[in-house]
């Protein structure tokens, strides 16, 4: 059996060619053989995935099913989930079950979608390697020595091994479009505000938002149409109508205005380089028209985000503290000692570290120094793309200085925040962007990234779908996940 895309799937379910139950058989025995080896997933959900099956066939039996009705997916495990654990891949919350769902699970939900599972990530969502869970790294289908990014990882990896066909994720600094790009697969993140972050556990909540990983983009467009849309119980959610972002798939790119950045593209390893240019000439050969742009403080962006995300960290997770909210430490001496105990064994090292950055950046001394500079240099970034979009429709750039790293590759968490510098600006400026596959360096996934002007995932969704047109590069699975 064997499906390419949700429309395939969908086509197959409304016809009878097979049952959801049948569909769902088919996608376990995968979970069953691969999960554990790929340490992918936290938590299955049999139970919730069974009342799924029941209720989305009864749609499909009924007429009233959608595209996505019966479609298996996981959810990154920052997604509240209700009667079910929600551990955002921490100690803190590793006994913790969510009361209620969160907005972007109950839109999938109501799509008639079965949660197979929660996935594994990077603890609290901080990390570019999947390396700082509590539950152990995820592997990379592709080499399982080395990471498959973060710190949406496991689902990455999900969908990239073909577990699943498609899984939730959540972008901070470049957290969807990295394991998108080092796994092979795609992923988008949606303008901030398009998905609501009520019941997704808070890591930066100015930069925070959910997003999805398909196979292509085809599949990511409907299933970001289903997640998207107002939410009362959001303050920060963007007040526009529900859109439909497979709309416009099919356009041609012909005349379309594509930014390049010589500067991003110069500092690139060669190999990396080339496979990257080769696809934006690509791009050019399908009639778009390529602009060379500049975005002068952008590489200010990682000191930035390296400021604000972990100030707007410490303030997030002070609540973790063993008493309103997660693990409370065995017999404490009194109400300090609980507080500190709680704390230090609840918190990995990446959580700590950015906690204690954070606070100092907030702290009376340091605020002007730090978080108000951070601030300032983030609306410089904003106006620089401001200006690159008053020339270009959309800007194509590098995902990754590099491909999937080995496992402890990087001891010096600085090394580590540097893998963020081509995700990080366009999360700053808050604007929609994505990464699909374009090839093979060392038998390892690169990708390229694709970012649209505010509320205009349209039209990067269009350009990645036309790209996928005339490429095979999303149809590569990694040797070992090709033929089940």
């Amino acid at each position: 059996m064997q499906f390419n895309g949700i429309k395939q799937i969908s086509e197959a379910l409304k016809s009878k060619a097979i049952s959801v139950q049948e569909l769902h058989d088919f996608y376990q025995a995968k979970v069953e053989k691969h999960a554990q080896n790929l340490n992918c997933l936290i938590n299955k959900t049999p139970q919730l995935a069974q009342q799924q099956i029941k209720q989305a066939q009864s749609l499909i039996n009924s007429g009233s099913g959608n595209l996505l009705t019966g479609i298996p997916l996981v959810h990154k495990d920052l997604f509240c989930t209700k009667g079910i654990k929600t551990t955002c891949g921490s100690r803190m919350l590793e006994n913790f079950v969510a009361p209620y769902d969160a907005t972007v699970v109950d839109n999938l939900n109501q799509a008639g979608m079965v949660t197979v599972a929660k996935a594994n990530m990077d603890e609290f969502a901080m990390g570019s390697s999947n390396e700082n869970s509590y539950f152990g790294a995820v592997k990379n289908p592709w080499d399982l020595n080395r990471v498959p990014g973060g710190s949406s990882g496991g689902s990455a990896a999900c969908v990239a091994a073909g577990l699943v066909p498609v899984a939730t994720g959540s972008d901070t600094g470049g957290s969807i479009r990295q394991p998108a790009a080092l796994c092979g697969i795609t992923g988008i993140k949606p303008t901030y505000g398009r998905n609501s972050r009520y019941g997704m556990v808070a890591f930066a909540s100015s930069l925070d938002q959910a997003g999805v990983f398909a196979k292509t983009a085809e599949d990511c467009a409907l299933v970001l149409s289903q997640m998207c849309g107002f939410d009362a119980k959001d303050s920060t959610s963007a007040q526009v109508d529900k859109e439909d972002f497979s709309q416009n798939l099919t356009q041609p790119i012909n005349g379309m205005k594509i930014g390049v950045i010589p500067e991003w593209m110069e500092t690139l390893p060669d190999d990396i380089r080339i496979q990257t240019q080769q696809s934006i000439d690509t791009l050019k050969n399908m009639g778009a028209q390529l602009v060379e742009i500049k975005l002068p403080t952008a590489h200010l962006a990682v000191s930035a985000y390296y400021v604000i995300a972990p100030a707007e960290c410490s303030s997030n997770l002070s609540r973790f503290d063993g008493i309103r909210y997660g693990r409370q430490c065995d017999n404490p001496k009194d109400l300090n000692d609980l507080y500190v105990r709680s704390r230090t064994e609840g918190f990995g090292e990446e959580v700590k570290r950015r906690i204690m950055v954070g606070t100092w950046a907030l702290s009376a001394g340091f605020y002007d120094a730090y978080y108000r500079k951070a601030q300032k240099i983030r609306r410089l970034i904003s106006e620089d793309f401001a200006r690159a979009f008053a020339q270009v429709d959309v800007i194509a750039a590098p995902v990754s200085p590099e491909v999937a790293f080995e496992f402890n590759a990087k001891k010096d968490p600085v090394s580590m925040y540097q893998a963020d510098i081509y995700t990080i600006p366009s999360s700053l400026a808050g604007l929609p962007c994505m990464s699909i596959p374009i090839g093979l360096v060392d038998k390892l996934p690169v990708g390229l990234q694709l970012i649209g002007n505010n509320l205009q995932e349209s039209k990067i969704l269009n350009v990645a779908h036309q790209f996928q047109q005339e490429t095979d590069f999303h149809h590569l699975v990694a040797e070992g996940f090709a033929h089940e």
